[in-house]
């Protein structure tokens, strides 16, 4: 097979899986963008390519200046902000992979240091780096292009499962150095309770059709414990907004109280798979915060929740800090689908709070006669003497 064919074969073989990616590349490997997106099936696997070449668009990118633009460090970090955006950016359920790539490279004038690059992979469950150092003056920038571009798509293949071996024209002396280290689920969970991660998702749900959606109908909460009210308020919601997924989504960290426990969250995860529903853990309170993470979604909250969204005692008293927040909710494509619930004794609904008329359209009420349920976990756990 001729090098073109064998690097053809290898991108068709990755677009074939069901692995999707977001891909952060600085200082080498172009050419591999060039082979991933120039053949059919390049939307399958390709969420999203940045190149962020300049010190200025890589210092924005990591959010800080780095200790080094071309190192181990930033390679990892590099992949770690492309697998949370592939979170973001991919439907519920389907893996993702983060890359990050960071080379120095033959250039129009010679280097005092080193021709390397680092390439790291970020997966739910591992994270893979590797360093190659090139023989100077062995190349030209196309040709170590070339190299760094063929190994990216060497690790890209290893992360999809995809069996092949491209040939990178390596010398005996130029062998990777590797580490790697792997991610249980605890590890995960801590990640996302660190912040470090965005989510974690459960895809319980087996409703195939659903998986499908981007847009995402989601009934946050505790949980604590999953009832009967929570699956009909969102069954109920989920045929109101019949183009979304629906699922549930639990907050690890909530600024009142001290963060949920790993064994905790496990606990509470539990419930949904004995009910086959699908849910995530984020370390997102704020729903202003759930709504850049989830930007389009419909979130189903009770009318308690309703009336402390559009009160400004929860924005330091200020009016016009509610409004710029909840329109800035709105701005994402957000709605947030109210049903009615006890507040301070008497069963409400929408239409009893005084909505501003700029955020009406934010707002979708669920007939009381459709749902006129109240159960209150507080009072489960109560009654069960926790």
């Amino acid at each position: 097979m001729t090098t073109e064919g064998m690097i053809r074969a290898v991108v068709e073989a990755i677009h074939a899986t069901p692995m999707h990616a977001v891909l952060f590349v600085s200082g080498g490997a172009s050419q591999a963008l060039g082979w991933l997106l120039s053949l059919p099936g390049a939307s399958n696997t390709v969420l999203e390519a940045l190149v962020p070449y300049s010190r200025l668009s890589m210092t924005q990118l990591l959010g800080k200046v780095p200790a080094a633009f071309v190192s181990k460090q930033t390679a990892e970090e590099m992949a770690l902000l492309a697998y949370n955006r592939a979170l973001k950016l991919t439907k519920i359920g389907a893996p993702v992979m983060g890359i990050g790539f960071t080379g120095s490279l033959a250039s129009t004038h010679p280097k005092h240091g080193d021709h390397r690059f680092f390439l790291s992979t970020r997966t739910s469950n591992l994270l893979r780096t590797s360093k190659i150092t090139l023989i100077k003056g062995l190349r030209d920038r196309e040709e170590e292009d070339w190299i760094s571009s063929t190994f990216l798509l060497q690790e890209m293949a290893d992360a999809c499962l995809v069996q092949c071996a491209v040939n990178m024209g390596l010398q005996e002396s130029e062998v990777p150095e590797e580490s790697q280290e792997s991610f249980d689920e605890d590890k995960e969970l801590q990640q996302v309770i660190d912040g470090e991660i965005s989510m974690k998702i459960y895809p319980f749900s087996s409703d195939m059709h659903a998986l499908k959606s981007e847009r995402k109908v989601i009934l946050p909460g505790s949980f604590n414990p999953l009832h009967d009210g929570h699956l009909k308020l969102l069954e109920v919601a989920s045929r109101m907004c019949s183009d979304g997924f629906p699922c549930f989504e639990i907050s690890a960290v909530n600024p009142d109280k001290p963060p949920l426990t790993i064994c905790e969250i496990k606990e509470r995860v539990k419930q949904f798979e004995h009910v086959g529903k699908t849910v995530i853990i984020s370390n997102l309170p704020y729903f202003y915060k759930k709504a850049e993470l989830f930007p389009g979604s419909a979130f189903v909250i009770g009318a308690d929740t309703a009336a402390r969204l559009i009160n400004p005692k929860y924005y330091g008293g200020d009016y016009g800090r509610m409004v710029e927040i909840m329109v800035g909710c709105k701005r994402l494509g957000c709605t947030f689908v109210v049903g009615g619930r006890n507040v301070d004794g008497t069963f409400k609904v929408l239409r009893d709070f005084d909505i501003p008329n700029e955020l009406r359209d934010l707002f979708l009420a669920i007939p009381e006669g459709e749902f006129h349920m109240d159960i209150s976990s507080t009072e489960i756990r109560k009654s069960r003497g926790q």
